[in-house]
Formats: structure tokens, C-alpha cells, sequence
């Protein structure tokens, strides 16, 4: 068999709340650290570029890319998006900001396991967020191409963000998530 039709291996496993626990504690570290808006997002844009410069395996990679909607959202100045919802998003990006965080980043093949696990983690846990955006940032495009009677951009953005706030409160009641009011976070 040659190498460009080497099969890919499928790897899971599954993390306990003793687990989370864990990432969660590094995540509440990494905020504590990363209190400035600007210095989070200029590190994780340092950690993306050179995460990618590193030539990660690919599921590292997938998973840098998750980062993208993160950081747009705070930097979209038409999703305004403030007060805790804005909070929430950059206590998730801090962790990435961290250069010296649970696997030094400069070990060639694993240095971004922990940033890819992490980035799952967050993803789940930011799940209504990431869902808003993506329905906010179609209905711009849609606006932009000029389709059909849609409402303002102002209007959907808030019936968006509302949305997503009841989304993240119903989440609250899953024992166990990596979420908002699960039993091991604070932030999601």
C-alpha cells in the first residue's frame, strides 16, 4: 500500500467529569493570567500562526481552524456582541493565548493535542454562540446579495443573540456538561 492510501485511524475517548475538572482548572488558569481583550486575541492569533507553521497532523489542525468563529465574534462589530456573551467567549479563547500551557507547544507532534482537546471542549461548551454566528453571518450574506424580504441586519442580530442566550440556559440543566452551570465550569 502506498502512503497517500494509508487508511486513517479513528481515535476516541471518552473524558470523566474528573477530566474536565481538570481542563476546566487550566481554562479558570489561563483567564486569570489573559485579562486584556487584546493581549488574548493577538495570542491566539500568535499560537494559530505558529501552530500551523509547525505542520500539526491534521485533526490538530481541524481543530485550529474551530478558533476562526471565536475570534471573529469578538472582532465583528456588526454582531455586537458585549457584557457576559462577549466575557464568556474571551475566558474560552484565553486558554490559546497561554504559550506555556498543559503541553508546551514547541513539542513537534503533541505540542497541540492539549490546544485540540481544549478547542473540542470550548466548542461544545460555546455551542449556542457558535450557531448564533453562523445563522447571523449567513443572514448578512443573504442581505448583501440582496435575497428576498429579509429583516434588518440590527433586527436579526437580535433575535439571534436572544436566541442563543435561551439555547445556553437550556444547556445549564444537562448534569455534567462542559457548559453553562454544569457542574464543572463557570464560564460555559
Amino acid at each position: 500500500m502506498s502512503e497517500t492510501s494509508a487508511p486513517s485511524l479513528k481515535v476516541e475517548f471518552e473524558l470523566t467529569e474528573t477530566d474536565i475538572a481538570f481542563f476546566k482548572e487550566k481554562l479558570d488558569e489561563a483567564c486569570e493570567k489573559h485579562g486584556d481583550e487584546g493581549e488574548i486575541l493577538e495570542g491566539v492569533a500568535a499560537m494559530k500562526k505558529q501552530a500551523l507553521a509547525s505542520n500539526p497532523p491534521a485533526f490538530v489542525k481541524d481543530r485550529i481552524e474551530k478558533l476562526d468563529p471565536l475570534v471573529a465574534m469578538i472582532k465583528d462589530e456588526d454582531w455586537k456582541l458585549d457584557g457576559d456573551d462577549r466575557k464568556r467567549v474571551l475566558d474560552a479563547l484565553a486558554y490559546f493565548a497561554e504559550p506555556h500551557d498543559l503541553i508546551p507547544d514547541h513539542i513537534p507532534g503533541i505540542g497541540y493535542v492539549d490546544d485540540a482537546i481544549m478547542i473540542d471542549l470550548v466548542s461544545a461548551g460555546l455551542e449556542p454562540e457558535l450557531e448564533a454566528y453562523a445563522d447571523f453571518c449567513a443572514h448578512r450574506e443573504d442581505l448583501n446579495a440582496g435575497e428576498g424580504d429579509l429583516p434588518p441586519l440590527e433586527d436579526a442580530r437580535k433575535v439571534m443573540q436572544s436566541r442563543m442566550r435561551r439555547r445556553r440556559s437550556r444547556s445549564r440543566a444537562r448534569p455534567g456538561a462542559f457548559g453553562p452551570g454544569g457542574s464543572v465550569t463557570r464560564y460555559f
